[in-house]
């Protein structure tokens, strides 16, 4: 079992750059995607002035990046149905003006429906959304990925894959505010976002073994939800 993933995880990282070479070569295919994102740090992202600057270069640089597409393609692939995870280890406090992040590690968790093109595309697209933050692929592997929202309360999220990564998020109250002068701090790490919000992790973990990092934090003012289209 574990030969045949790593067989995938190889075709998949032989095809990112083969794709990303074709849209260089003139043959660039029109994307259109659009889903719901979510976002965990390990650094409060909706904060004061005063807490930020006791946590930048102790921590923040760990994330969690999760995109669940609802309908488009990417370079002629159809994504739709399809979410594509990336865990990230960065050099700095991400959003930190003064600290280089890069290099970041990045280890890749793609749906596991997905065939081959598709993964490679999933890919493909979460790159071009992190501005080189997920540059640096250190792991791919297929995954079951899971997202669900309550509609009836705002910011209430969850995000599975498989047992690695976990993340529930509620919105944030006045109940979170401790110096009252909070602010969304650093913005979200994704781009092409029409609209995101600040929220509590109720709870985050990541056990995975490729990053040399696992975590299990909880409530923490350290997350995003949003929706993408590009």
């Amino acid at each position: 079992m574990k030969a045949k993933l790593a067989l995938v995880a190889a075709a998949i990282l032989m095809a990112v750059p083969v794709m990303a070479q074709a849209r260089l070569g003139g043959q660039a295919q029109t994307n259109h995607v659009s889903g719901n994102y979510m976002e965990f740090r390990n650094a409060d992202v909706y904060t004061g002035p005063c807490f930020a600057n006791s946590e930048v270069g102790l921590t923040g640089q760990d994330a969690v990046l999760a995109w669940q597409v609802s309908n488009g393609e990417w370079n002629g692939v159809s994504l739709s149905g399809l979410g594509v995870v990336a865990v990230v280890r960065a050099n700095a406090t991400l959003g930190d003006p003064y600290g280089d992040p890069l290099p970041a590690k990045a280890a890749f968790f793609v749906d596991e429906r997905a065939n081959d093109a598709q993964r490679a595309a999933l890919i493909a697209f979460a790159q071009s959304q992190s501005a080189g933050l997920l540059n640096d692929v250190v792991a791919v592997a297929p995954a079951p990925i899971s997202f669900a929202a309550d509609s009836s309360r705002m910011g209430w999220q969850t995000l599975a894959v498989g047992n690695v990564v976990k993340l529930s998020t509620r919105a944030i109250n006045m109940g979170d505010m401790i110096c009252h002068n909070e602010e969304t701090y650093y913005p979200p790490l994704a781009g092409h976002l029409q609209h995101s919000m600040p929220v509590v992790a109720v709870d985050s973990s990541y056990q995975g073994d490729s990053l040399g990092v696992t975590w299990d934090d909880s409530n923490r003012r350290s997350s995003f939800v949003g929706k993408f289209a590009e």
